[in-house]
């Protein structure tokens, strides 16, 4: 997976400018393998994301993917988090099915935001009338994992192979980061789906929650990125012996290596996690903690980099402007203001040693 790395940075800035989704990236992983990674062992992949053994693995995997470009990261991400729905509250059909697909090359989506005032419907039929928005490898996807509410009001969760009757329509005025996501709307017009696991699984904890590491994970890598890039084009300038320039990335290194702890030690807690077990709230508000962490590492990265580098971080086409587009793109997860109050009311509310 490493040698694949350079290849995805060096395609990532043309990438960006066109907002094309990296076709040929992808196939690159399916070819070597990496698509069927997060299969469990006994259908043929490496548990890498769906069993707790994986956890390092994983990690390790969605780090390099960001590093190497975060819209792959994103993307590959997205197709770790669909596999491990379909394996938890999927039949052995189903997931023999997920298996058999993906050896074929299948992407898998993983597509829940519904638009203001609609949700995405599932008849009897089994059919799937609606849209989804902020879909990522919309168009290029050929399985979805989607969230669709059924007759009884019920929302449950689907597969649905991606072909007639699914008509795309790209955002309005595009993305500022994470372009070559190519996020966009998706209409479905009768279009088959196959439902799995009981109503209200998809929001079940500590799964819901506690995977968000796994979006962190690929940030990481990006940090990663970040760090280096920075670091080389002060050694080009001659800048390493100015003692502000030193000050700024000892900084940034302490920040990058903050937000790897923290993973670190989120990974395993999150995979290791049992459905509905009595440590659900701890693990949550762990995980929480940790994506924030990483989440605050990388903002201060940001303006650190862009100070040392001054206006050059934001012209193009240097590889930093992107970065840091795309970092303050994909940084944007829902509700982080929540999540820091409920991690911390969690923690509050516990006994104290020695109380």
């Amino acid at each position: 997976m490493r040698l694949l790395v350079p290849g995805l940075t060096e395609h990532a800035a043309a990438l960006d400018d066109t907002g094309r989704f990296p076709a040929d990236d992808i196939a690159a992983l399916a070819e070597a393998g990496v698509l069927l990674a997060p299969l469990p062992q006994s259908a043929g992949g490496l548990g890498l994301g769906t069993e707790p053994a994986g956890a390092a693995g994983v990690l390790a995997l969605l780090r390099l993917l960001g590093q190497g470009h975060l819209s792959v990261g994103r993307v590959f991400e997205a197709h770790v988090n669909a596999i491990r729905l379909i394996v938890r509250y999927g039949s052995a059909r189903q997931v023999a099915a997920a298996a058999q697909d993906v050896a074929a090359g299948c992407l898998f989506a993983l597509w829940v935001t519904d638009p203001p005032g609609a949700s995405l419907a599932i008849g009897s039929d089994h059919l799937l009338h609606g849209r989804k928005q902020f879909c990522s490898a919309a168009g290029f996807a050929r399985r979805a994992v989607v969230t669709a509410v059924d007759g009884a009001g019920v929302t449950r969760l689907a597969v649905a192979a991606l072909g007639r009757g699914v008509t795309v329509t790209p955002l309005a005025s595009g993305m500022q980061g994470m372009r070559a996501a190519t996020t966009g709307q998706v209409a479905f017009d009768g279009v088959p789906a196959d439902p799995f696991g009981a109503p209200g699984d998809y929001l079940r904890e500590p799964d819901f929650s506690a995977g968000a590491w796994r979006t962190s994970a690929v940030t990481l890598g990006g940090l990663d990125a970040l760090v280096a890039e920075a670091i080389g084009q002060l050694k080009a300038r001659g800048r390493t012996d100015d003692p502000h320039q030193q000050a700024r990335i000892g900084q940034v290194l302490i920040a990058a290596e903050t937000a790897r702890l923290w993973l670190e030690a989120a990974a395993p807690r999150a995979e290791a996690a049992p459905l509905d077990g009595a440590s659900t709230a701890d693990t949550v508000a762990y995980v929480n903690f940790a994506r924030l962490a990483v989440e605050r590492a990388c903002l201060e990265a940001m303006a650190l980099v862009q100070r040392c580098l001054g206006v050059a971080a934001f012209l193009r086409p240097n590889p930093v402007e992107r970065l840091c587009r795309d970092l303050a793109t994909y940084l944007r997860q829902p509700a982080p203001d929540m999540v820091l109050t409920e991690a911390a009311a969690h923690v509050i509310a516990k006994p104290q040693i020695g109380a």
